[in-house]
C-alpha cells in the first residue's frame, strides 16, 4: 500500500520538480538552513565549479556546534573553531546569505532559531546538514537532514534528489500525566518500535495526546524521530501552530497571514487519508523514561529495571551486551537511584524556554547535590534573553547550576563542554552513543529537562513526579 492524502504526500507533490531514473524525485527545497560544520566543504565544491548559490534568499545560516558557552569572545581560544566561523562568515558575505551571528540577538542552535523567527512554516520542505532537521516537521513541514554533498546540491540548485518515503502514523490516545513530558513520549516510542522502526518511513504523530501539546513539545518529539530511524517526523498544523507563528518576524503579515493560514489548514492529512502503517499508543500509560544503554532505544520507565538478555528479541541481544559492558550496568538493576556526576539541560531537543521553565520549577529553593556539576545552556540568544527577563537564570544560579551562553554544548561536545573519564551525565539531549559527549568512556542517560533537574538536586536518577507532589 502507498500512502494517499497525507500531509507528507501533499507537500511532496507540491515540491516535486521531476522524477528521475532509478525512482528518485528532484525535490524543491523551500528553506535551507546551514551552519559552520557541514557547509565549508559544500561551498568549496561550488567554487571549484564556479557556481553561485541558486537562491540565497532561501538560505539562512547560524553558528552553533563549535561555539563555546562560557565565553564567546572573539577570537575563540580554539583556533579550529575560530577558523570554521570565519569561513562561514566569508561564505555568507560572498553569496549574500543571511547569517544569525553571535551577539545579534538571533543566534542559537539552528533548530531553535528558525522556528522562533517564523522561518519554519507549514507546507515547507526544509533541509539542513544536520540529522535533527526533523524538528521542523512539528509545524507541518517535511524536514530532513542531508549530507555535505547534498548541502552542495541545494546551494547550487535549490533542489535535492531523494526517494519518497512511506508514511507511518503514530496515534496517541489519552493524555500525558503530570510529570511526564514530550521527551518521555518520544523515548517511549523509540523504546517500543526500536531505532530502526522508522527506516524508510516518515512518522506522522497524531491523536488527542499530540493535539494537546505545545509547539515546543511538538518540536521535541519531531526532533527525535530520526533516532527511531524515521528520516522525518511531522504533526499536522492546527490552531496551536498558527498561534505560535502569528507575529513572528518572518511569518506572513496582514492579509497575507489570513491567506497563508487558509492554505495551511488544507495541508493536513485528510480524514480518509491512507497510511502505509499505523501504531496506536496510550499516552496515559507512559511514565518518566530514561535511557540505560548506548542507543536511544535502550530506554526504560523510571519504575522499571534494566532488561535481562532473555527478555530481549534476538536482534537486540548483541547491542545490549555492549551496553552492559560500556555503561557498567547489570541486567535487572533499577535505573532509579543511579548516581549522577554531570547534569546538562540544553540542546535542540530541550533547550527552549518552556524546557527551562519546568526545570527551574524543580530546582527553585533547592541546591544541586554535592559533587554534581550542573549547567544550563539556552538554545538561542532569544531564549536566553527571555529566560533572564523571567529570572530563570537566577533560580538556576542560586541552586548551584552554571548559566551558559547559547550553543549545542555537551550534546555532541564539538566544543569545550565535554565529559571527563567515565562520568555519568543526566542529559536532556538526543543521543547517548559511545563517546557522544566528548569522553571515550563517558556515559549518557537521556531524559526530560525536569528529570535532569531532579537528578541534579538528588544526586541520582529519580522520579520527578515526587518533586511535583512535594510542591502541591
Amino acid at each position: 500500500m502507498l500512502s494517499r492524502k497525507t500531509l507528507y504526500d501533499k507537500v511532496w507533490d507540491l515540491h516535486t520538480v521531476g522524477n528521475l531514473p532509478g525512482g528518485s524525485t528532484q525535490l524543491f527545497i523551500g528553506l535551507h538552513l546551514i551552519h559552520e560544520v557541514t557547509s565549508p566543504q559544500a561551498f568549496s565544491a561550488l567554487e571549484e565549479k564556479d557556481f553561485k548559490v541558486n537562491s540565497p534568499e532561501r538560505t539562512v545560516a547560524t553558528v552553533d556546534h563549535i561555539v563555546p558557552t562560557k565565553s564567546q569572545e572573539r577570537p575563540f581560544k580554539d583556533s579550529l573553531a575560530e577558523e570554521m566561523l570565519k569561513t562561514l562568515e566569508k561564505n555568507c558575505k560572498k553569496h549574500g546569505i543571511k547569517l544569525f551571528q553571535i551577539g545579534s540577538g538571533n543566534q542559537g542552535i539552528v533548530h531553535v532559531i528558525a522556528p522562533e523567527a517564523g522561518l519554519t512554516q507549514p507546507g515547507m520542505t526544509v533541509a539542513c546538514g544536520d540529522s535533527h532537521t526533523s524538528t521542523h516537521g512539528a509545524f507541518g513541514a517535511i524536514a530532513f537532514g542531508i549530507g555535505t554533498s547534498q548541502v552542495r546540491d541545494v546551494l547550487a540548485s535549490q533542489t535535492v534528489a531523494m526517494k519518497k518515503l512511506k508514511v507511518k502514523r503514530l496515534w496517541f490516545k489519552g493524555e500525558l500525566n503530570k510529570g511526564v513530558f514530550a521527551k518521555d513520549l518520544i523515548l517511549h516510542v523509540i523504546k517500543i518500535l526500536g531505532v530502526k522502526g522508522g527506516v524508510g518511513f516518515a512518522y506522522e504523530f497524531a491523536g488527542p495526546a499530540i493535539q494537546k501539546l505545545s509547539m515546543e513539545e511538538r518540536m521535541t518529539i519531531c526532533n527525535m524521530a530520526i533516532e527511531g530511524g524515521a528520516r522525518c517526523g511531522y504533526i499536522n498544523p492546527d490552531e496551536t501552530t498558527f498561534s505560535y507563528l502569528k507575529h513572528r518576524p518572518y511569518s506572513p503579515q496582514g492579509k497575507e497571514w489570513e491567506l497563508a493560514k487558509t492554505w495551511w489548514e488544507g495541508l493536513s492529512s485528510d480524514k480518509d487519508a491512507e497510511f502505509d502503517s499505523e501504531v496506536i499508543f496510550d499516552a496515559s500509560q507512559i511514565e518518566p523514561t530514561v535511557t540505560w544503554g548506548i542507543t536511544p532505544g535502550q530506554a526504560i520507565g523510571i519504575s522499571e529495571k534494566i532488561p535481562n538478555p532473555q527478555e530481549l528479541i534476538d536482534s537486540d541481544v548483541d547491542i545490549a551486551e555492549q551496553a552492559y559492558k560500556y555503561m557498567r550496568f547489570n541486567p535487572g538493576e533499577p535505573i532509579n537511584g543511579v548516581p549522577i556526576d554531570v547534569c546538562f539541560i540544553g540542546s535542540c531537543t530541550n533547550g527552549r524556554l518552556s524546557d527551562l521553565r519546568i526545570a527551574a520549577q524543580i530546582v527553585k529553593d533547592q541546591k544541586v547535590a554535592q559533587g554534581v556539576k550542573a549547567f544550563v545552556v539556552p538554545g538561542s540568544e532569544k531564549v536566553s534573553i527571555e529566560a533572564e527577563k523571567e529570572g530563570l537564570d537566577n533560580i538556576f544560579r542560586s541552586a548551584g547550576f552554571e548559566w551558559r551562553k547559547p550553543g549545542c554544548s555537551m550534546c555532541l561536545a564539538m566544543n569545550p563542554d565535554k565529559l571527563e573519564g567515565d562520568q555519568i551525565c543526566a542529559s536532556s539531549s538526543n543521543r547517548n552513543f559511545k563517546g557522544r559527549q566528548g569522553s571515550s568512556n563517558g556515559r549518557t542517560l537521556l531524559m526530560s529537562p525536569a528529570m535532569v533537574a531532579a537528578a541534579a538536586i538528588n544526586g541520582h536518577v529519580s522520579d520527578v513526579r515526587k518533586n511535583f507532589n512535594k510542591s502541591e
